[in-house]
């Protein structure tokens, strides 16, 4: 089987699956056709094999999608609405060339792990060569609020592992220099960049000793993982590391670094997080594990100069 090609189905009946992961979040597509599955080139990186999946979607093709009508939790004014029934919420994918209906329609109930993927016959006529049934931005919103039934968040952020193995997070607004602190550092020096943009950062009970192996504990680690939601530079790893510190960017005059307290470190991050903001308990969920975060792992604001004594900086740094 070609890497990245559907899988027939098979217990579970006719049909063709494809699965993937990001931030832990395992998720399983499965239709009637290969290309009812396709993950395109962002998310074929993330593809894995494995049966398990904590969310599982079936794509259906209907004739049309209706406008969706009920309460509205969210509009996004440009690319999906959110609405809400009692056992389910409904997410609406929009383009301006199919006017006020949506062309995608996902179903899912409120614990984000059984959904149905409706996809629209007479949009999609109109655009035979148009990309997968499950693409961007509907695959980043379901990661992003299925976060919230976890101990873990999606960052505005570059995370990096340098070559002295010390795995850092530079989070930062747009325009704050994620992309190039991300150029400059593999300009330099032999690095890995989990992602130049999206980072998840989350708990994990199974622990990493100095060798690489996984050890169970009570204490929680915290983790840093790659998305496949890119910046500028272009970079996104389907992996993890333990996260060591974070930094919040600014530019500025010198590079100069300032110790964050608890509560200055949680508004920072929560400034610069994909949070879901129409319901109370999602944010009340984030600011809770953005606390335990600040109890781990080391903050600092960063303001700095593009050029190679700010990655010098960091990489002589000691807390």
């Amino acid at each position: 089987m070609a890497q990245g090609a559907p899988q027939l189905l098979g217990e579970q009946g006719d049909g063709y699956c494809n699965r993937f992961c990001v931030g832990a979040v395992s998720v399983q597509l499965w239709g009637e056709r290969p290309g009812d599955v396709g993950l395109g080139a962002t998310l074929d990186a993330f593809r894995v094999e494995t049966s398990a999946s904590d969310i599982s979607i079936q794509v259906a093709w209907v004739p049309e999608l209706p406008r969706s009508s009920g309460r509205q939790l969210f509009d996004s004014a440009t690319t999906w609405r959110l609405y809400e029934d009692e056992d389910r919420l409904r997410f609406d994918i929009c383009a301006a060339v199919f006017g006020l209906r949506p062309f995608k329609r996902l179903l899912i109930d409120r614990g984000f792990s059984k959904a149905q993927l409706q996809v629209s016959e007479e949009c999609f006529a109109a655009f035979p060569h148009a990309a997968e049934p499950f693409s961007y931005p509907l695959d980043e919103l379901l990661i992003m609020h299925r976060l919230t039934q976890e101990r873990a968040i999606e960052l505005h952020g570059v995370g990096i592992v340098g070559p002295d193995g010390a795995s850092n997070l530079f989070v930062g607004h747009s325009g704050a220099g994620k992309s190039t602190t991300a150029r400059l550092w593999t300009s330099m020096h032999e690095v890995k960049i989990l992602s130049d943009d999206r980072i998840i950062v989350r708990e994990d009970h199974v622990r990493e000793d100095k060798a690489g192996r996984a050890v169970c504990g009570d204490g929680g680690q915290i983790f840093m993982y790659g998305t496949p939601w890119h910046g500028e530079a272009h970079f996104a790893l389907p992996e993890r590391a333990p996260l060591q510190r974070i930094f919040v960017l600014e530019h500025g005059q010198g590079n100069v670094l300032t110790r964050l307290t608890r509560s200055q470190m949680v508004a920072e991050l929560f400034a610069r997080s994909f949070v879901p903001f129409h319901r109370h308990e999602y944010v009340d969920s984030a600011l809770s594990f953005l606390e335990r975060v600040a109890d781990t792992v080391p903050c600092y604001h960063y303001s700095f100069e593009p050029d190679e004594r700010a990655v010098e900086m960091i990489l002589g740094f000691r807390d």
